[in-house]
């Protein structure tokens, strides 16, 4: 499947590399980059993590006069006045103008590089909207951003993903420069596929894949998911042993009857009493008005 996202065999969409601490995405990223120039796309690239010189490094070749990166690495804020691109410009409105100062015969592909950076500055449900808007519009074929995960809070980062189309999220491989792609893909449609292989890298950034793996990868549980016991570091025991369980069972409870104090409850023996009433000639009872001797 990683192969099919570079090659470009679903077209269009928004595709979200999802790295961590332990594996960087911009290699992949520069992969999704040659391989949309080898097929003669026009790609734009917001660049506010990495200079321009060091994103071509490795991009060769004559496809390079149709990769227009705007620099938001210098000065990403605006601050020095004379940026070519700020974060503040991160909108649907301002990216199609600047797309378009550009004539292009198709709709262009769109890399973010990277998604974590503009999110330390713009508010998440600005940066969603602006990401819908983009997907909607006619000016943007396919849209590829790297996002850190490690950067962020689960909400932010499940925000961005729901919104993709395409979910690759990196993790180190066993053996020297492989990782593991797992890849969360939904179709037109609505049908969800996922897919994990082992893949590495060459020089030239093509992919080569490995394989799948062999067995789940375990990952290590995060900190905030784990679950708190409240009855840890108390100065008491809420905990019962198995003998004192065991006790616990066999006691019988006051309110709960055993069958033999129930039958012996119900059954009327020697001694036992009943309340006969005779009324008199002094009780004045009518039948028709039994409230008669009330005073209402």
């Amino acid at each position: 499947m990683l192969l099919e996202l570079v090659q470009g065999a679903e077209a269009g969409g928004f595709i979200v590399i999802q790295d961590c601490t332990s594996y960087s995405g911009r290699h992949l990223l520069k992969s999704f980059i040659s391989a949309a120039l080898n097929r003669e796309e026009d790609v734009h690239v917001l660049g506010f993590e990495v200079s321009e010189e060091e994103l071509k490094d490795g991009l060769i070749g004559s496809c390079l006069q149709r990769l227009h990166f705007h620099d938001a690495y210098v000065d990403p804020l605006g601050w020095m006045g004379h940026s070519p691109f700020t974060v503040h410009q991160f909108n649907a409105e301002e990216l199609t103008n600047l797309l378009k100062k550009l004539p292009q015969p198709k709709p262009v592909t769109l890399v973010i590089d990277s998604l974590s950076w503009i999110l330390r500055h713009v508010s998440p449900p600005a940066v969603c909207k602006s990401l819908q808007q983009l997907k909607k519009g006619v000016a943007v074929r396919t849209m590829i951003g790297l996002l850190h995960s490690d950067l962020h809070q689960h909400g932010i980062v499940g925000s961005i993903c729901h919104l993709a189309s395409s979910v690759i999220t990196l993790t180190p491989g066993d053996r020297g420069l492989e990782a593991v792609a797992k890849m969360t893909r939904r179709s037109k449609s609505g049908k969800i596929v996922q897919d994990e292989e082992i893949f590495s890298l060459k020089e030239d950034l093509t992919i080569t894949i490995q394989g799948k793996p062999s067995h789940p990868r375990t990952t290590q549980p995060d900190p905030d998911e784990l679950e708190v016991d409240p009855a840890a570091n108390l100065t008491f025991n809420l905990r019962l042993s198995n003998t004192e369980r065991e006790a616990k069972e066999k006691l019988a409870l006051p309110f709960v009857f055993s069958q033999e104090k129930k039958s012996a409850l119900l059954q009327s023996g020697p001694g036992s009493g009943r309340i006969m009433y005779e009324p008199d000639a002094n009780d004045d009872y009518d039948q028709e008005d039994p409230d008669d001797d009330l005073d209402v």
